[in-house]
């Protein structure tokens, strides 16, 4: 069982003590060779120094021969081998720094526990510290020293619970880390919190002029807004893994040798088993047909609209559903090394590969805690140095914290992203990931799925002028009993307001197509091999009357709007444009023919889109990936930024960056634009910060900066990059099309 065995439904919990070696081969996943592979979920694990924490835990276990940390699942993938006949004491390694680890599981779509904890933080920390803010308006305008006590105590109490309830997150992951010999950036924020709560108390109860209550509390409700923003965005990206793993039913039906059947548990199902699958089941795990046939929807892995027939001897995949007869499977391979799995695996691999590109805010923040906590303790070690005087050493620390409080900083990239998430949601863009808005912009190649994206994914009938009517009333009237899409695009193609024929006994053969009767004659409509008594490979479905034709049928696609322009456009601009689909050759060139797509590759499985992205990436592109199906989920999660459009699979959705509502494609271009100009703006707001805090830190450095002041350079700071930010919002339209667009998109 491996890491994807437990993620479609299988939750082991495994403790410190009670993990034997026997119980760690089985919790994982057979390299080959002697090494196997184990994935351990780590909720507290949120930072940088996290990672490097873990991982340096980890490779010093005796039999570890790599460790990767994945910050977004919050989960660690260990290659190991066994030491001395037994396996490594990995959760051992984990707990003795501080970690607590579990075997992943892919239910997150419940009730969000961490998220909802902190939530509730940031409105009591907003709430306190608004109302700090407040009053110490009227302190700062020349109370007089009686209003001034009461103020003070007032907001010594307001700060009570932002401080100790809000910011207790922080504490215990400072303590937890401090408490096993490393530090984290929860340590230096935990110290200024404490610290200026503990001063601005002690000034309270001295009747000092000045208390500091909304500098903590400020700090803290500006942290949590960082916090629970991080933990939306990586709940998003688990959720791509939870879609495609509900593709996987929890058991199957096994055939025993007496013919009976017995349900058994997903974990238990083994190569070489026989498996009965009933109609609307899914496949549990790839497999060979053994007994029947039937018609399967393959679009999870292939992304081909139209359904696929199978006969004994043929192939099947995990997660295609079976929409014909019952048929039995005799499985190839275990659940955990199937194409779903392998699907999975991809997407956590690719996830693993994106930690390259860190956020702005990011690698801001990485910067803000050592800079500016050791400019503080500097100003105090100086300070008491000079005068000997610990408060002042100590006042003039907390200004300087309070000067360089990260407001502005923090609100840089956020509130351009907010503004930007809003402009492009106006447009019908939705954008998942905030990191994709920094992507977006060293994007070189633009590589596109067929079915679904650059089409509309739904087949149309392309020769109706050359089928004659009663041909055309019979077909439909046989078609109008089947759900298949084939079927669907006849009768959608007929117009008559001549009652149709009512034809007796329909049945539909699975892969093969429908007959009926009509007096004498028997009709058939589908495959030529079927439907004729001599061979004719002309049409891929045909009507036949006794065996001989009456009328061909060819299928084609419709361009999605505004593929055309978006293909030129891209050109135009220098874009490298690719199109890999899992369809047939001659559909895929006759699209890529229509749309000028010179490089263009057909018949790839999930597996070998991916594979095609990491070749460009290699050579040094920089890959959009714009997908429908579940089968582009590992492409999409592979590429350097991804779209989909609303219509894709709940997996394909979960796994882009961009989700676009409306039907056009040219809105593609309106999010290129947007996102340029939204990243020069973050760019100019993060130079605005920096300027702030070189001007005024030396100011503050000096002593000669009051709390009044302080605050005040501190909101202007703020304002100025909102107002900034704004800017965006004016931003002309970029296209007259953008107008038609919205409006599609909100209808």
């Amino acid at each position: 069982m491996s890491c994807c065995s437990a993620e479609i439904g299988l939750d082991i919990s495994l403790s410190r003590t009670g993990c034997s070696a026997d119980e760690m081969a089985i919790a994982s996943r057979d390299l080959g060779n002697g090494l196997r592979q184990s994935v351990f979920s780590i909720p507290a694990m949120h930072c940088a120094a996290c990672i490097g924490a873990v991982e340096a835990a980890l490779v010093e276990v005796p039999g570890v021969e790599r460790a990767r940390a994945n910050l977004s699942l919050r989960r660690v993938t260990i290659d190991w081998r066994r030491h001395r006949k037994t396996a490594p004491d990995l959760l051992g390694a984990l707990a003795a720094i501080g970690y607590q680890a579990h075997l992943p599981t892919a239910e997150i779509d419940g009730e969000d526990k961490v998220l909802a904890g902190l939530v509730r933080a940031l409105a009591v920390a907003g709430f306190c510290s608004m109302n700090i803010m407040l009053l110490s308006v009227s302190v700062w305008a020349g109370a007089d020293a009686a209003t001034r006590q009461t103020f003070h105590a007032v907001s010594a109490l307001l700060a009570l619970p932002a401080v100790f309830y809000s910011g207790a997150g922080f504490y215990r992951s400072a303590w937890q880390a401090l408490s096993h010999r490393r530090t984290n950036m929860d340590v230096p924020i935990s110290v200024g919190i404490l610290l200026t709560f503990a001063l601005s108390l002690y000034d309270t109860i001295i009747d000092a002029p000045h208390a500091y209550f909304e500098a903590a509390t400020s700090l803290i409700f500006v942290l949590l807004i960082g916090r629970v923003l991080d933990h939306a965005m990586r709940r998003k990206a688990r959720s791509a893994i939870a879609a495609l793993t509900r593709l996987i039913p929890r058991g199957a039906s096994v055939v025993q040798p007496n013919g009976r059947l017995d349900y058994v548990e997903l974990a238990e199902i083994k190569a070489g088993m026989r498996l009965a699958i009933a109609t609307g089941e899914r496949v549990p795990t790839d497999g060979v047909v053994e007994d029947g046939s039937a018609e399967l929807d393959a679009a999870p892995i292939t992304g081909e609209s139209l359904w696929r027939s199978v006969r004994a001897g043929e192939s099947v995949r995990a997660g295609e559903l079976n929409l014909g007869n019952p048929f039995v499977l005799r499985a190839t391979a275990a659940p955990a090394d199937s194409t779903v799995a392998e699907m999975t695996r991809m997407i956590e691999a690719a996830e693993n590969g994106r930690s390259r590109f860190r956020r702005l805010a990011d690698r801001a923040a990485g910067l803000y805690a050592p800079v500016v906590h050791s400019l503080a303790a500097l100003a105090f070690v100086a300070w008491f140095l000079v005068t000997g005087n610990l408060h002042t050493a100590l006042t003039v620390s907390v200004a300087v914290l309070i000067i360089t409080c990260p407001c502005a900083l923090g609100l840089a990239v956020p509130i351009v992203q907010v503004v930007l998430a809003r402009r492009l949601f106006e447009r019908g863009v939705m954008a998942t990931d905030g990191s994709a808005f920094e992507r977006l912009c060293e994007i070189d190649t633009v590589v596109f799925d067929k079915t679904g994206t650059l089409t509309t994914g739904t087949p149309r009938l392309a020769n109706l002028a050359g089928i004659a009517p009663e041909a055309l009333g019979l077909a439909a009237a046989l078609a109008r009993s089947s759900s298949h899409p084939v079927a669907c695009a006849i009768a959608a193609a007929t117009v008559s307001t001549h009652a149709p024929p009512a034809f007796a006994a329909i049945r539909e053969e699975a892969g093969m197509g429908l007959e009926g009767r009509l007096g004498d004659d028997l009709y058939r409509l589908g495959r030529p091999e079927w439907a004729l008594s001599a061979q004719d490979t002309s049409a891929t479905t045909v009507l036949s009357k006794n065996g001989e034709a009456l009328a061909h049928f060819h299928f084609g696609e419709d361009i999605r709007r505004g593929a055309r322009d978006l293909v030129r456009t891209l050109k135009d601009r220098g874009f490298d444009v690719v199109l890999l689909s899992g369809d047939g050759l001659d559909a895929v060139e006759k699209i890529a023919g229509a749309l000028g797509i010179v490089d263009r590759r057909a018949g790839l499985l999930p597996a070998e889109k991916v594979r095609a992205i990491k070749d460009m990436q290699a050579a040094g592109r920089r890959v959009l990936m714009i997908g429908d199906g579940i089968n582009d989920a590992p492409a999409l999660r592979a590429a350097d930024a991804s779209m989909a459009p609303t219509s894709a699979s709940d997996v394909g959705r979960s796994a882009a960056d961009f989700v676009f509502l409306g039907n056009d494609l040219r809105v593609v271009t309106d999010v290129f634009d947007s996102v340029a100009r939204a990243n020069g703006l973050i760019r100019q707001n993060l130079a605005l910060a920096a300027a702030y805090n070189i001007i005024s830190l030396p100011v503050a450095f000096s002593g000669h900066v009051t709390p009044l002041i302080a605050a005040l350079a501190m909101s202007s700071s703020s304002l100025i990059v909102v107002a900034n930010a704004l800017r965006l919002a004016c931003t002309p339209e970029s296209s007259a099309a953008t107008a038609t667009l919205t409006a599609e998109a909100s209808a």
